[in-house]
């Protein structure tokens, strides 16, 4: 019995060793090296799914607080839509407007309201599917670059609309 726990003590004792000296070859400081990013991939930056919860309600409660039944639509920068909301008595246009007006906006990496202008020197610009260039949307901007939009459509004006959106984007400095 004495010599099975002997073999065994040292069987132990050994394996300590070899870990000891495995350990002490790898230093502690070392960090695993971050994989080099393969040629041709872009990073971009893109809102959250809470965050474009928090720049739709912002701007549906601005406009609440106006007195104003509106849809909210916050798209990412490919001009997917990451969430609408429809607000209580909002017309049934307004849903697929605030959509658009974001999607617009997002494209372009400006106010659907400064977009309108650029109609009178390329009228054509109205005919890409999905866009519409009217007042009611605002970019939302990372690095100068375009990552998201929040389109606002119900209003009875566009100026007003885009001071709603305004609001949905300025809630994401918060």
């Amino acid at each position: 019995m004495n010599s099975t726990r002997i073999r065994v003590a040292a069987a132990v004792s050994g394996l300590a060793a070899v870990g000891a000296v495995s350990f002490a070859a790898v230093p502690a400081t070392a960090a695993p090296a971050a994989p080099a990013t393969p040629k041709g991939v872009i990073q971009t930056s893109h809102l959250s799914i809470a965050a474009a919860s928090k720049a739709a309600q912002a701007a549906l409660d601005a406009a609440g607080k106006a007195g104003q039944h509106v849809s909210v639509a916050v798209v990412d920068r490919d001009g997917n839509t990451i969430v609408t909301l429809r607000g209580d008595g909002a017309g049934p246009q307004s849903y697929s407007s605030a959509q658009e007006k974001a999607f617009t906006a997002v494209s372009w990496n400006a106010k659907t309201s400064e977009l309108v202008g650029r109609l009178q020197q390329a009228p054509t610009l109205k005919d890409i599917d999905g866009t519409l260039f009217l007042a009611g949307a605002v970019p939302v901007t990372a690095g100068g670059a375009p990552i998201a939009a929040v389109g606002v459509a119900g209003a009875p004006s566009g100026a007003q609309d885009e001071a709603f959106a305004q609001a949905g984007v300025d809630a994401l400095g918060k």
